[in-house]
Protein backbone atom coordinates (compact mmCIF):
# COMPACT_ATOMS: atom_id res chain seq x y z
CA UNK A 1 0.00 0.00 0.00
CA UNK A 2 1.46 3.18 -0.81
CA UNK A 3 1.77 6.64 1.04
CA UNK A 4 -0.51 7.94 -1.30
CA UNK A 5 -3.85 5.40 -1.40
CA UNK A 6 -5.42 6.97 1.65
CA UNK A 7 -5.84 10.43 -0.01
CA UNK A 8 -8.56 11.61 -2.15
CA UNK A 9 -7.09 13.25 -5.13
CA UNK A 10 -9.45 15.76 -6.73
CA UNK A 11 -7.89 14.89 -10.10
CA UNK A 12 -4.55 13.82 -11.65
CA UNK A 13 -2.91 16.34 -13.56
CA UNK A 14 -0.14 15.59 -16.08
CA UNK A 15 2.80 18.44 -15.32
CA UNK A 16 2.74 19.23 -18.82
CA UNK A 17 -0.96 20.56 -18.29
CA UNK A 18 0.09 22.95 -15.52
CA UNK A 19 1.65 26.63 -15.91
CA UNK A 20 5.05 26.71 -14.88
CA UNK A 21 6.48 30.22 -13.01
CA UNK A 22 10.57 30.05 -13.71
CA UNK A 23 10.36 32.66 -10.94
CA UNK A 24 9.06 31.03 -8.71
CA UNK A 25 9.88 27.26 -9.76
CA UNK A 26 6.46 26.80 -9.08
CA UNK A 27 3.61 24.56 -11.26
CA UNK A 28 -0.01 26.07 -11.37
CA UNK A 29 -3.17 24.48 -12.04
CA UNK A 30 -6.83 26.24 -11.48
CA UNK A 31 -8.95 25.16 -8.95
CA UNK A 32 -12.66 24.64 -8.88
CA UNK A 33 -12.91 26.84 -6.05
CA UNK A 34 -11.34 29.86 -7.80
CA UNK A 35 -7.95 29.98 -7.04
CA UNK A 36 -5.14 27.54 -8.11
CA UNK A 37 -3.14 24.37 -7.12
CA UNK A 38 0.90 25.08 -6.53
CA UNK A 39 3.51 22.42 -6.36
CA UNK A 40 7.41 23.84 -6.37
CA UNK A 41 9.92 21.69 -8.44
CA UNK A 42 12.06 21.32 -5.16
CA UNK A 43 8.81 19.25 -3.83
CA UNK A 44 8.75 17.15 -7.03
CA UNK A 45 12.20 16.14 -7.16
CA UNK A 46 11.69 15.37 -3.32
CA UNK A 47 9.38 12.88 -4.97
CA UNK A 48 6.01 14.16 -3.41
CA UNK A 49 3.15 14.46 -5.94
CA UNK A 50 0.60 16.41 -4.00
CA UNK A 51 -0.54 19.70 -5.37
CA UNK A 52 -2.54 21.64 -2.57
CA UNK A 53 -4.60 24.32 -3.71
CA UNK A 54 -4.01 28.06 -2.25
CA UNK A 55 -7.15 28.21 -0.93
CA UNK A 56 -8.93 25.44 -0.27
CA UNK A 57 -8.45 21.85 1.24
CA UNK A 58 -8.26 20.03 -2.63
CA UNK A 59 -5.57 18.45 -3.71
CA UNK A 60 -4.05 16.63 -6.80
CA UNK A 61 -1.64 14.40 -8.15
CA UNK A 62 0.63 15.65 -10.09
CA UNK A 63 2.17 12.56 -12.69
CA UNK A 64 5.66 13.52 -14.23
CA UNK A 65 9.03 12.11 -15.16
CA UNK A 66 11.47 13.09 -12.58
CA UNK A 67 14.42 13.15 -14.72
CA UNK A 68 12.31 15.55 -17.24
CA UNK A 69 12.42 18.06 -14.26
CA UNK A 70 15.65 19.88 -15.29
CA UNK A 71 15.30 20.13 -18.94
Amino acid sequence: MSDLDHLNFYDEVEIEDMDYDPDEETYFYPCPCGDRFAITKETLRSGDCVGRCLSCTLIIKVVYDIAALDD
